[in-house]
């Protein structure tokens, strides 16, 4: 972001990473933030969610359950090589005693990537605690910030929170621990964030084969009046964001945990039998099914969410393979 030849990018081995790419073909490290940073690590020690960059500032969360604040200071050395000076600014956890009676256990990683609106924050964890902080003054350069939004929605939620153009929050959650919670407000939830003490607009069940595990594990797609969700079980739906009403579903080889895109009324979906299909939404997608318009089969189950670029699709299979996919008629 802002022009900086920078790669943050987490790993599994306990360690979040800046990255240098102005040193030709080899990436050279900057700065490393250890799972162990946080006073009490709960869970695990690896960076699951894309950090998020708010001017000089990096917004993530970790599976050692906290969520961090850093002042990157940006800047260049005398050589012009890209340099950082790294300074955490605000360390929270991502949980509270609350949360660990409700649930039961201590599976409380932040595993999904940290959303942001108007000087908030937004996350949630392994157990379903949607967490809304005030950080505008840390990005002023001050050191206040102030939890200002909490919903617990009963479960696992590895999707990141989407926010509309209104300021609603659309929050997908797996169905595993079967809570009573999970059953009172639904796995793909809107909230309000505006009304802290009853923020459910609606919430919609989402359930799984024959009463098994459910929800969703990818991060819904907002375009125009929908909301785009794959499940656990298998498929596409279309939900009205404004009713939650279920508008269509498409079958597919499930689990489908790759995340939908819609790129010029192109829906992209991949499914676990490896084949990426390629929908053509049309002026209401909302009406009814879509129109098929091509698909490539991979070498794998597809989990990971496609990156679209000048025309070419990019997509990580479990066969082990980084595709490039595009019109063999365009140069």
């Amino acid at each position: 972001p802002d022009g900086y030849p920078l790669l943050y990018s987490g790993s599994r081995d306990d360690y979040f990473r800046i990255l240098a790419l102005d040193h030709g073909r080899t990436l050279h490290e900057l700065w490393r933030l250890g799972a162990d940073s946080a006073p009490n690590p709960v869970w695990n020690d690896d960076w699951d969610g894309s950090a998020l960059i708010v001017g000089d500032y990096l917004l993530e969360g970790g599976e050692n359950s906290w969520f961090y604040v850093v002042k990157l200071n940006r800047d260049y050395d005398d050589s012009g090589k890209v340099m950082v000076d790294p300074e955490i600014k605000m360390m929270v956890p991502g949980f509270d005693d609350e949360l660990f009676a409700a649930i039961g256990d201590g599976s409380v990683s932040i595993e999904n990537s940290v959303a942001f609106d108007d000087g908030v924050a937004y996350f949630s964890n392994g157990g379903g605690l949607v967490q809304g902080w005030d950080i505008s003054d840390i990005l002023r350069g001050g050191d206040r910030y102030d939890r200002v939004f909490r919903f617990w929605a009963g479960d696992d939620t590895d999707a990141s929170i989407v926010i509309d153009d209104q300021g609603f929050l659309y929050v997908a959650t797996e169905l595993e621990r079967f809570t009573n919670r999970s059953a009172e407000v639904g796995q793909l939830l809107k909230l309000d964030p505006t009304k802290p003490k009853n923020p459910l607009v609606w919430g919609l069940p989402v359930p799984g084969h024959e009463g098994g595990i459910g929800g969703m594990w990818g991060t819904p797609a907002l375009y125009g009046a929908g909301l785009f969700i794959t499940t656990n079980a298998g498929g596409v739906w279309a939900v009205d964001r404004a009713t939650g009403e279920v508008r269509w579903k498409m079958d597919l080889p499930g689990p489908t945990w790759s995340s939908p895109v819609i790129v010029d009324d192109t829906l992209l979906v991949g499914d676990c039998y490896g084949v990426l299909h390629a929908y053509d939404l049309g002026n209401d997608p909302l009406a009814g099914k879509p129109r098929d318009l091509w698909r490539v089969q991979l070498s794998g189950c597809i989990e990971s969410t496609p990156a679209v670029w000048k025309g070419m699709v990019y997509v990580g299979d479990r066969g082990g393979v980084m595709n490039a996919i595009g019109d063999p008629r365009r140069s």
